[in-house]
């Protein structure tokens, strides 16, 4: 008797999640959730600020976002201050990547070195607070291989989320069929071939979203390196609110800005999720 190979109707069907479950993950839901939360904070930041008596001048804060001279349209600030921000975020998270990678093969190439190595670093950097990392890059090791505060930043930033991005991925390389690994060797590919060809571009589909999340949180982590006095986001924000005095409206401009690129950032990585998804 020849079995039928067509499998019966909803068998292998994956069973759609209840109605209020779809109601509260749909977008509408989710961008309402996220106004509510972002008016309640606004509005108890403007009650906390009347209260207090203090005096809004909304009106001075486009000058550092931008303005006008007889030159032509020139950037402000604050904007100058973003600029700086992306720019070390790119480097670091390039270097974060390059390690990363490093670091997760060497705990996958089952040399015991390698794996010894790996973990080592992993648990040393993840058991350090970014800032005493910071401190540590600069005031030690700073006047030691003579680099300067804005290197010693992009070494911070980069080693301490090497140690996340090498699980990502480590994580992705393992969500990989093992057939995968096993129709490399059997056309006669090294490891390195196979990692090459094979196994890292599919691995990609499976890294993307926490990847995401992982530039997003070196962003906001960037913000640290304003207690060494790097000019970026963060450190132009506490300069200006020196001068003017306006912590709420400075501090606001800075939240908004830096909320407006990470949200850039989820979209994009969102349509390429789309675009580049494979069928299960």
């Amino acid at each position: 008797m020849v079995l039928s190979e067509t499998a019966s109707p909803g068998v292998n069907s994956i069973p759609k999640p209840p109605l209020h479950q779809q109601l509260l993950n749909s977008v509408p839901v989710a961008v309402a959730i996220y106004v509510i939360v972002v008016g309640l904070i606004v509005y108890g930041s403007f009650t906390g600020a009347q209260n207090m008596g203090y005096n809004w001048q909304w009106y001075r804060v486009p000058q550092y976002l931008y303005s006008f001279t007889d030159d032509g349209f020139q950037w402000g600030e604050i904007m100058v201050g973003l600029a700086a921000t992306i720019e070390l975020c790119i480097l670091s998270f390039a270097l974060a990547t390059f390690l990363g990678l490093i670091v997760a093969l060497l705990r996958l190439s089952g040399l015991v070195v390698g794996t010894a190595v790996a973990v080592g670093f992993l648990e040393l950097i993840r058991n350090i607070p970014l800032l005493v990392l910071l401190y540590l890059f600069y005031y030690v090791l700073g006047p030691i291989f003579k680099f300067d505060r804005y290197f010693a930043s992009i070494l911070t930033l980069a080693v301490f989320h090497s140690a996340l991005i090498s699980e990502i991925f480590r994580a992705g390389i393992n969500a990989v069929s093992i057939g995968q690994w096993e129709a490399a060797k059997s056309i006669g590919m090294s490891t390195g071939q196979a990692y090459r060809y094979i196994i890292l571009p599919q691995s990609i589909r499976f890294m993307l979203p926490p990847m995401t999340g992982e530039m997003v949180h070196l962003i906001k982590s960037s913000a640290i390196v304003s207690v060494i006095a790097v000019a970026e986001l963060t450190t132009i924000g506490r300069n200006i609110i020196a001068d003017t005095y306006m912590s709420f409206e400075i501090w606001f401009t800075v939240a908004i800005v830096y909320m407006v690129v990470t949200l850039i950032l989820s979209v994009g990585v969102s349509f390429l999720e789309k675009r580049y998804a494979v069928d299960q």
